[in-house]
């Protein structure tokens, strides 16, 4: 491999064996060196392949302002999570919270306090996650010797889910959201009835996360079967005034128009965790 474009003394840009942009770090790979100059296989820590030239683009630049040490941290916090995950994350991984963990411990070296508006609702719904945000902050303080707020555990758990699903923030952002908003309404109409301590429950929050997914990438589930789905309205017919509920919202928010199959499925789902 050769360089292509030197961003710092430990940072080259590089192409791989099939022409794509790499991006390579290792103490001192790039010092002295010069376009066109062999790159010793031994120097490079770290390959970052990226999905699309902008994304790279987008790397380089926020690598000449990062301290080494805080990107060297952010791959071990990402490593972590693909291994406890097992689950591909998309790699610009790299450059969303490595960006986020640059930006919070400014923010803590300035004094700025930060609070996470939507702290419990990451706890409950993708707690795996939030805890190797908790991890992720014993990293930093055990190497950088900073103390990150526990509000960041959840920031961090945000971009691990978003890397998972590959949506940008905002959209995961919008998803928690709307999977939190979906939970007040069942509350409204439910209350007392709803049993949260239940394998139903936890199998209900699972399910409104990957009906929110379908809702943001556009994607219906369908049935021809109205025989089932009609038998489960009228026998279920004290949860439809929820779900209808639940319909109106989602259009006016989302302007997404929930089928009949996933209304059956809400419906399910909503008698199963008021049951007691």
């Amino acid at each position: 491999m050769r360089v292509t474009k030197i961003v710092n003394n430990n940072i080259v840009i590089s192409e791989d064996k099939n022409h794509k942009e790499v991006v390579l770090m290792g103490k001192g790979l790039g010092f002295q060196k010069h376009k066109g100059d062999e790159i010793k296989l031994s120097q490079i820590e770290k390959t970052y392949v990226m999905k699309d030239h902008g994304m790279t683009q987008r790397f380089q630049e926020m690598l000449t302002d990062i301290p080494i040490e805080r990107v060297k941290i952010c791959n071990k916090i990402i490593q972590y999570a693909k291994d406890t995950l097992q689950k591909n994350i998309n790699d610009n991984i790299y450059v969303s919270l490595t960006d986020h963990i640059n930006f919070a411990i400014e923010r803590v070296e300035m004094g700025v306090p930060f609070q996470n508006p939507f702290l419990w609702e990451i706890k409950k719904f993708y707690y795996q996650e939030y805890l190797i945000g908790k991890v992720a902050i014993g990293m930093i303080e055990k190497e950088l010797k900073v103390t990150l707020p526990q509000d960041e555990a959840a920031f961090i758990a945000l971009h691990i889910v978003n890397a998972e699903l590959d949506l940008d923030m905002t959209e995961m952002v919008s998803m928690t959201k709307l999977v939190n908003d979906i939970l007040k309404i069942v509350d409204k109409h439910f209350g007392e009835q709803i049993d949260k301590e239940s394998v139903f429950y936890e199998r209900f929050i699972t399910h409104l996360k990957f009906f929110a997914q379908r809702v943001y990438i556009g994607k219906e589930v369908k049935s021809d079967d109205t025989e089932f789905q009609e038998i489960i309205r009228n026998k279920y017919h004290e949860c439809i005034e929820c779900v209808d509920e639940i319909k109106d919202y989602v259009k006016k928010t989302c302007n997404h128009d929930i089928t009949d199959e996933e209304l059956m499925y809400l419906t399910v789902h909503i008698k199963r965790v008021t049951t007691r």
